[in-house]
């Protein structure tokens, strides 16, 4: 006699389908959730996801094509300036980064603008929690942001250490303390101008900075936030001193001296950490839910 269905016998079944797709799934999520998942900022081929911003210009304008992209490199170049009349320049990123890596290789290179400010030759940056581009002002010379200075030998024989961190309209905490120098120098070596060095930063909102150069920490420092001086004519309902900066944009700098940009991507450090979502990665150090799947 074929034996009766009750909801009895069939509960066992249904839970043990339940348990191994549940098992499924987390083996799914897991496959590769320790795999790094870096995205190109620069496509090595043209920068329309990126926005000038010149120092006595309006948004987006680049009237002497200062940043171009040639052979797979982003160039900042001078050659179509009259004069240089402190037109310090910066091509932002589209959209701003909390937590995340951020590695590119750069070179110095080329003639230095001998009209620019002398402390400009063979100095370049990377700005990073820098405030929107289209909150700087036309006359506004920098924007709020913190630099990933980037420097390369006189040479003089003198020491001159890359990866520094310079402040222009924010404060940093180095050594236990706010430190009131507009520039902290990092402890790596001195690297000549027209080689290519590798460059990495480590942000973690408003908390931890770490600067890497070649491999080696070369500084680390934390709680950016807005203060200090340096930058000027910018809108003062934007620079809140003391307020913590947890998030903002990343820019590439002209200030009188060609450099080049490539290989320049990105590596969020926030999302999903449920480990049973197929959007967990293992290496994530903030969360977010909203981005788990």
């Amino acid at each position: 006699m074929k034996p009766a269905f009750t909801i009895k016998s069939y509960f066992p079944f249904v839970l043990i389908v339940a348990v191994i797709t549940t098992f499924t799934s987390c083996v799914a999520a897991q496959k590769n959730a320790g795999t790094q998942e870096w995205v190109p900022l620069f496509n090595g081929k043209d920068i329309n996801d990126w926005i000038v911003k010149i120092y006595h210009h309006e948004v987006g304008e680049d009237t002497a094509n200062t940043f171009r992209v040639e052979d797979g490199i982003v160039k900042v170049r001078y050659d179509k300036y009259d004069k240089f009349n402190q037109q310090y320049g910066h091509l932002f990123y589209k959209k701003p980064f909390s937590y995340y890596k951020l590695k590119f290789d750069y070179r110095i290179t080329g003639e230095w603008r001998k009209d620019a400010p002398s402390y400009t030759i063979k100095n370049s940056g990377v700005m990073f929690h820098s405030q929107d581009p289209n909150t700087i002002l036309k006359e506004q010379d920098w924007p709020i942001s913190v630099e990933f200075q980037l420097l390369a030998g006189l040479g003089d024989g003198k020491r001159r250490p890359t990866g520094n961190m310079c402040s222009p309209g924010t404060d940093v905490v180095f050594k236990g303390k706010v430190d009131p120098r507009h520039c902290i120098e990092s402890t790596s070596k001195t690297y000549p101008a027209d080689e290519w060095v590798n460059a990495e930063l480590i942000v973690l909102g408003d908390s931890l900075v770490t600067h890497i150069i070649n491999g080696d920490t070369v500084l680390q420092y934390s709680k950016p936030q807005i203060g200090g001086g340096v930058a000027n004519n910018f809108d003062p309902k934007i620079k809140q001193d003391g307020k913590l900066l947890s998030e903002g944009f990343i820019a590439l700098q002209s200030e009188g001296q060609p450099v080049d940009f490539r290989k320049i991507e990105i590596l969020e450090l926030e999302g999903c950490m449920d480990p049973k979502s197929k959007s967990y990665r293992s290496y994530y150090i903030k969360s977010n839910p909203a981005k788990c799947k």
